[in-house]
């Protein structure tokens, strides 16, 4: 469906306006569509994240600057939510040996079996990227690069 039936608005400023609009709507579809997904499996994409990121420092520990540096939501609050993921027991946290000021963050096991869950499961999400080809992807890649640089 177009921008302007979604939002039920005809006309923009220009044409960079409405670029910045879509791509401010279709984030956040996106990320309903996350959450989504990931509500049966009670996390939240930026939890969703932290896990992702430690499973690929696995199985070395992660700082919280680490996780703060490596997050896709730089708005969200590190701390939090790997005090949440302990909770849930999908995550270690302990003190750093070499600097005790320092927290050290582990995925457990059981976290590496839910993001193996996830990922067998991932397809549904993807299959709504998959609607525009390779070469559309690798071009809206290249936009979304250029406009950030």
């Amino acid at each position: 469906m177009q921008l302007e039936e979604e939002i039920k608005q005809k006309k923009f400023a220009d044409i960079h306006e409405k670029a910045l609009v879509n791509i401010i709507y279709t984030s956040s579809w996106l990320n309903n569509l996350m959450t989504g997904f990931l509500k049966p499996y009670q996390v939240t994409p930026q939890q969703y994240n932290i896990l992702r990121i430690l499973r690929g420092q696995h199985p070395q520990p992660a700082s919280v600057n680490l996780l703060i540096d490596r997050m896709l939501d730089k708005m969200s609050n590190a701390s939090r939510l790997v005090d949440k993921l302990v909770v849930k027991e999908l995550v270690i946290r302990s003190v750093c040996e070499k600097d005790r000021r320092q927290v050290d963050v582990k995925i457990s096991d059981s976290g590496l079996r839910l993001l193996e869950t996830i990922d067998g499961n991932l397809q549904k999400v993807f299959d709504n990227v998959r609607k525009i080809s390779h070469e559309e992807a690798e071009t809206v890649n290249k936009l979304l690069d250029k406009m950030r640089g």
